[in-house]
């Protein structure tokens, strides 16, 4: 069974021991929730178990597919789905401006059995299209992993341009780190609930955060938001990106496409993402866990 449309808000799911009622639950009324319930059993030392009800993060496949072809299927949260496709788009290089992608449209696939997943269809300029034929690669996403299935070395990207620097970049202190840091918490409604996604925010120079966007892969949730800001036509103001996550490779890169000046995460970066942002002029900062933070470059 397929259904089209965009996903709807959550529903309370009923809860059942089995496989199958779970994933019903996740694709209650053609759809996929971002959320479900699931049995489980609560244990304390000493005690016996008790029957007990937990929240957990849904995890399915959302297949990327532009003017008809498949590109990637990436292990996602169904949430926010035309966003995820959008960043995706931009910041894998598929497409140069929100203006190239002319439509998107999210299909629902097995809603209520076991295998449920979804297609998210974008059509994207001629031009961009015939590029991406010719650059196409089998990218098969897994959580936590932003490079699978790239099939050469050159394809890695680890060059980004120079970013222009802004004035307000080098002004950027730690006082602005930690207050968006600081209101992360209160702005990650799935994660409360399941404690299983990341988050990227989007803040002010000054440090105030404006949006946040949640997913169980981290790259998932920046393209989430750079799409989300994409489509509102916000790409390019001033501001910087808070991650829930580690500072990896692909998360720079993705930054660097777009022309973020800076990023900050709750873990340390790689050695690779520290070589690409010094390439690309960024400014990073990890371990920002309120009252410190760490300045790398």
């Amino acid at each position: 069974m397929e259904q089209a449309g965009i996903v709807a808000p959550m529903q309370e799911p009923s809860l059942s021991a089995s496989a199958d009622s779970i994933a019903a639950a996740a694709g209650a009324g053609d759809t996929l929730q971002p959320v479900l319930e699931v049995p489980a059993t609560f244990w304390q030392p000493g005690g016996e178990g008790v029957a007990d009800r937990r929240t957990v993060a849904a995890e399915v496949p959302v297949a990327l597919v532009f003017n008809g072809i498949s590109h990637a299927v990436m292990m996602a949260t169904p949430d926010d789905l035309p966003a995820f496709a959008i960043g995706f788009a931009l910041s894998e290089g598929i497409v140069e401006r929100r203006e190239d992608c002319r439509g998107v449209e999210v299909t629902f696939h097995g809603a209520g059995t076991a295998d449920a997943g979804c297609s998210v269809h974008i059509e994207i300029a001629p031009r961009q299209f015939a590029r991406l034929k010719e650059i196409r690669r089998a990218l098969a996403g897994r959580t936590g992993c932003g490079i699978c299935g790239i099939d050469s070395l050159q394809a890695l990207d680890l060059h980004p341009a120079p970013l222009p620097a802004p004035a307000w970049r080098d002004r950027l202190d730690m006082a602005a780190i930690n207050r968006a840091f600081g209101a992360l918490a209160q702005h990650q409604v799935l994660n409360a609930q399941t404690g299983a996604l990341h988050a990227a925010g989007w803040a002010t120079p000054e440090g105030q955060l404006t949006d946040v966007l949640e997913d169980v892969g981290r790259h998932n949730a920046l393209d989430k938001l750079l799409g989300s800001l994409a489509l509102a036509g916000r790409l390019g103001e001033p501001g910087f990106i808070v991650m829930t996550s580690r500072t990896s490779y692909e998360l720079v890169r993705k930054c660097a496409r777009l022309g973020v000046p800076a990023l900050a995460t709750i873990s340390a970066p790689t050695g690779l993402a520290l070589q690409l942002a010094q390439e690309a002029g960024m400014h990073l900062w990890g371990f920002c866990r309120p009252p410190t933070a760490v300045r790398y470059i």
